[in-house]
């Protein structure tokens, strides 16, 4: 019995020696390596560029007060469709102590006046009526009077602008209320109630009140790499895609790119801006992050084949494809067209019909494809 577990023992280390030399012999045998096979295809080229940028409306106006003071009321908010001319908030003034002083005083002043001008006319009206004095004369002291109460009233104004931002002779027209100057949508109001304002003048930009625009004219405003502006053209189609917004895209149309370039990290930049065409129904918000895709050429319904399976000479003038005859491959010279990077156009040289060598293949576990 042991003579017999001795000799089932030795034959199955020799079975298992064999079984090993075995393994190692089509471990290290030299296989014909295999191949994905690729068919050309009918389909669409089209090559593109793509640009970065965001959404904006074309007109956007910042709404300045022309006084200083402090907002005392606002009437709109953000998100508010509003009309040229709508009052989107009022303001109380605060009048510069040296203004109002100077008003003030300007009133005092033309009250004397006027009271000086009356004192002489009533002094010297019974003299002209008894024919003391030339009619001449007595129409200059007329004129003085009323000269001294123009001034006066004049003065008057003044000291109200100066004090409530309005006056009799304005026929209730108020630097105090802000209005809309277009008709749009209000995006922004930065300010709150109790805020002071600055006004607009020539020295300063002024305190922004409320950002108002457009929302039915909106662009698409980008740059492109100087590599790419020399192929693009204004009137190009643009696809517009909005990357906080899924399945769905705008058509727009290229109408601007920038004379001079950009410097922007380290890169040259041209800006471009295409008019975007909104349909019923899609909304855009301003501000948006977008990308826009710029069709440079298009190829409908072609034979095409992946770029990768094509091997260009080092001189660019010919390319060739590996076709299967028989059991080998051959080299099969094509003409090409337009690419997309991924598909490029099959000008001659194969069919629909021909098998084209593709990728090899990768090996997986055991040496098994």
């Amino acid at each position: 019995m042991k003579r017999i577990l001795k000799y089932l023992v030795l034959i199955l280390l020799g079975l298992l020696f064999l079984w090993t030399l075995w393994f190692l012999y089509r471990k290290n045998a030299k296989k014909e390596p295999a191949y994905n096979l690729v068919k050309p295809k009918v389909t669409t080229i089209i090559k593109k560029t793509v640009a970065n940028g965001t959404i904006e409306p074309r007109q956007e106006i910042d709404i300045k007060p022309v006084v200083s003071g402090v907002i005392r009321e606002l009437l709109v908010e953000a998100g508010q469709q509003v009309k040229e001319g709508d009052k989107l908030a009022v303001i109380q003034i605060v009048p510069d102590m040296l203004s109002l002083s100077q008003a003030e005083s300007r009133v005092n002043s033309a009250a004397i006046a006027v009271a000086n001008a009356q004192m002489n006319y009533d002094r010297n009206k019974p003299l002209a009526d008894k024919g003391v004095i030339a009619a001449s004369e007595m129409q200059t002291y007329d004129i003085a009077l009323r000269n001294a109460r123009q001034e006066q009233s004049a003065a008057q104004d003044a000291l109200q602008l100066v004090r409530d931002g309005i006056s009799k002779s304005s026929k209730g027209a108020t630097n105090t209320l802000v209005r809309s100057t277009i008709t749009g949508m209000v995006l922004d109001v930065p300010v709150k109630v109790g805020s002071s304002v600055i006004e607009r003048n020539n020295f300063n930009e002024g305190t922004t009140i409320a950002t108002v625009a457009d929302m039915n004219d909106l662009i698409f405003k980008g740059n492109v790499d100087e590599s790419e502006v020399g192929k693009v053209k204004p009137g190009m189609p643009v696809v517009i895609t909005v990357g906080a917004v899924d399945s769905a895209s705008w058509d727009a149309n290229l109408e601007y790119i920038a004379p001079k370039g950009v410097e922007s990290n380290g890169a040259i930049q041209f800006e471009i801006r295409a008019a975007v065409a909104v349909k019923p129904g899609q909304t855009l918000r301003a501000g948006y992050s977008a990308n826009a895709d710029i069709v440079l050429d298009r190829r409908d319904s072609v034979l095409s084949i992946p770029e990768s399976v094509i091997t260009f000479s080092n001189k660019g003038d010919s390319a060739f494809v590996e076709v299967r005859d028989k059991k080998a491959w051959d080299r099969t010279y094509v003409k090409t067209g337009l690419s997309d990077g991924v598909n490029i156009e099959v000008l001659g040289g194969i069919t629909d019909t021909t098998t084209v060598k593709g990728a090899m293949k990768v090996e997986g576990e055991w040496g098994k494809p």
